[in-house]
């Protein structure tokens, strides 16, 4: 899978790349969105693997929501039927809930989520209401351990990339017919990932697997041409 997220990225930049030069369009091959996008993952251990640290029962976490910049872009094979990935880089915090609240996991940890999504668009006038499906990769940069995870001993955490599927839905609202417009979309990510606590001597002491599973809502302006 993670090939197959690789070649379509590939694939989505050549085709674009390659669409020669136009004026701005309703019906152009290409549309480039900029937009506010705010990243509400969930982040609780849904199973505890490794607990030589000493959780206590009970314990749980959560991951703080963020609020980015986000380009995306998509071309269109057909009137109704597109591909569509997006760029950008989220920073979260980790911390504890449950017998734990209070306590700060993870201070920093930067995620890139690669997304490509197939994308149909329904025939509803000038507004574009779509749905969307495709892969997902979440890249996990720079973990920091938090406070709490250092005084119990963790001088190292890192976070699993991995492959989970993504829903979409959203509508595009075109201004005027030079290609400008608005654009409205919503994406329900279903994604997991293990944190891996070490300490100084590179022994792993805590191990936990985490739901994720963000939404992903965003708003702002389109150019298609």
């Amino acid at each position: 899978m993670k090939k197959l997220t690789v070649s379509a990225l590939l694939g989505a930049c050549a085709i674009i790349a390659a669409t020669p030069a136009q004026a701005g369009s309703t019906d152009g091959k290409v549309q480039v969105k900029l937009l506010a996008t705010g990243v509400l993952p969930d982040g609780k251990i849904t199973a505890l693997e490794n607990n030589a640290i000493g959780l206590p029962a009970g314990s749980q976490t959560s991951a703080n929501d963020n609020v980015v910049p986000t380009i995306a872009i998509e071309y269109f094979a057909s009137d109704n039927v597109s591909i569509e990935t997006i760029c950008c880089l989220t920073q979260h915090k980790v911390g504890g809930e449950g017998a734990i609240a209070g306590a700060k996991i993870l201070e920093h940890v930067l995620i890139l989520p690669a997304t490509v999504t197939l994308k149909y668009h329904l025939d509803a006038g000038p507004i574009k209401p779509y749905v969307g499906v495709g892969p997902s990769i979440f890249f996990y940069i720079d973990e920091k351990p938090g406070a709490t995870t250092a005084a119990l001993g963790g001088t190292k955490v890192k976070l699993d990339n991995k492959f989970g599927v993504a829903l979409q839905v959203g509508v595009d609202i075109p201004l005027g017919d030079k290609g400008f417009g608005l654009s409205l979309d919503a994406k329900k990510y279903f994604m997991s990932t293990r944190l891996h606590v070490s300490n100084a001597a590179g022994v792993e002491v805590l191990t936990t697997k985490h739901k994720l599973d963000p939404w992903v809502l965003s708003g702002g302006v389109s150019y298609r041409f």
